[in-house]
């Protein structure tokens, strides 16, 4: 299975996304029954945050992993921007923590730039490692300008990931940003990489080739896709599904290799940006 180096540790390269898990009730047994069994299929990574469900996905997944070694799990949350001052952060992580049941985070995210001076931001972050309930901590949502930026602050570089929207029909970030990362050895951890099921128009998986590609090594459309995500030596990617099958297949996929061949062809279907665009969130 291949693997990306975080913090200091190597983790499986599929990890499990939770984003609109634990807001129905009547899903809930179904939600962690698929969180476990992507762990013992072999993910160490979740992640989830505060702002899935007003901190509904961090119960429902506090609440998932109490079978399994807390040593076993690499686990992420994320901090609101507006919670991401020094008066704010610190009780923000602690209601994360209580919700999660753990008393400590191996990697907390600055979810998106908001308000606050990142410089505030990144010395509260700093601080809060100091404390033992953060290992590590890194940003999301940032651009190749917002990236830069950061390293120029006191102890910005001590940032350990950068999680981003990537996937085959939104390579914005192609052209800068991993570039800039490799360079940097700073992690993408990649969200939303089967572009939530097509049900943003990318039609990723009625094209002809994709289906080629999963046809011949005889896996399904959405492990070609996460293949492709994870092509490069230092993307994490974090699937979400609620079904089990689906969940065991996710965590496969980083064990399906695409050949230079099928990798061209994607890219003449799906070709990278030879300019700078807008960063893609949802």
């Amino acid at each position: 299975m291949k693997q990306v180096k975080i913090a200091g540790q190597q983790v499986p390269a599929m990890g499990i996304g939770t984003w609109h898990m634990g807001e129905r009730p009547a899903q809930r047994e179904t939600e962690i029954a698929a969180i476990q069994a992507g762990i013992s299929a072999g993910a160490r990574v979740v992640d989830t945050a505060e702002m899935y469900g007003s901190g509904k996905s961090e119960n429902l997944v506090g609440e998932a992993l109490k079978p399994f070694k807390r040593e076993d799990i690499f686990l992420i949350s994320k901090v609101l921007p507006e919670n991401a001052s020094q008066r704010r952060m610190e009780a923000s992580l602690d209601a994360s923590l209580q919700r999660l049941r753990t008393d400590y985070l191996d990697l907390y995210l600055y979810h998106w730039r908001g308000s606050v001076p990142l410089s505030e931001t990144v010395a509260e972050l700093q601080r809060l490692q100091t404390t033992g309930k953060i290992r590590s901590w890194g940003v999301s949502n940032f651009d190749i300008a917002d990236l830069q930026e950061l390293w120029a602050l006191p102890g910005g570089d001590q940032a350990v990931a950068n999680e981003d929207l990537y996937h085959l029909g939104s390579r914005g970030l192609d052209y800068a940003v991993l570039p800039w990362q490799r360079d940097h050895d700073l992690p993408l951890i990649a969200y939303s990489p089967i572009a939530q099921g097509d049900s943003w128009g990318h039609h990723l998986t009625t094209t002809p080739i994709v289906q080629q590609i999963a046809q011949a090594h005889h896996a399904t459309i959405y492990q070609v896709l996460l293949a492709w995500v994870v092509r490069h030596p230092q993307v994490l990617a974090i699937p979400q599904t609620s079904s089990v099958a689906h969940m065991e297949q996710n965590i496969a996929a980083a064990d399906l290799t695409l050949s230079a061949t099928e990798l061209a062809a994607l890219d003449q279907q799906f070709p990278a940006p030879t300019s700078k665009q807008p960063l893609d969130i949802l």
